[in-house]
């Protein structure tokens, strides 16, 4: 998992969780806890991490040596009637599906919803917060940016590669 780490309005560390112990421990101390935010890159969501330099919170698994957890899952009986009929089991086939869907990438509306959650919790009290939102959902890049403007640039400009990862608008 990519993560960002913010230390007030800047940028302090990108990329695996793991190496940030480091850097965080050389802040000085930290007066809010909001003055320190880490979000993960695909998502936009808030992230705790973990110092010890295991990166983010651990999470529970089910098969530890291929990293498989087990939950319910509910489908209609037609969707129970397709898998059956597919080769392999239902989990070999769903996963197929999720696989090819990773490949294809995030949709426009992740894309969306990354930037949205990011933006709800680092610029939620800042100017223009709500109008940049609505430009973000409509996708009018350029409404967005005059907004974003309004904003430090680490924090506009994580916005913008959260929402529109290839400078696509």
């Amino acid at each position: 998992m990519s993560t960002t780490v913010f230390y007030r309005d800047a940028v302090i560390a990108r990329g695996d969780p793991r190496g940030f112990a480091d850097t965080i421990r050389a802040l000085q101390p930290i007066a809010r806890s909001s003055d320190l935010l880490a979000f993960d890159d695909e998502t936009g969501r808030q992230v705790d991490l973990e110092l010890d330099g295991s990166g983010t919170a651990a999470r529970s698994r089910g098969r530890p040596a291929l990293g498989v957890e087990s939950r319910e899952i509910s489908l209609l009986p037609r969707h129970w009637e397709w898998l059956s009929r597919q080769p392999g089991s239902a989990s070999v086939t769903l996963r197929k599906i999720v696989e090819e869907a990773m490949r294809r990438g995030r949709t426009e509306r992740e894309r969306q919803d990354a930037a949205y959650r990011f933006l709800t919790v680092i610029a939620g009290d800042r100017p223009g917060y709500e109008e940049a939102i609505r430009a973000l959902y409509a996708g009018d890049r350029e409404n967005f940016d005059a907004l974003a403007m309004l904003w430090p640039d680490p924090i506009a400009d994580h916005a913008r590669l959260l929402a529109w990862p290839d400078g696509q608008a």
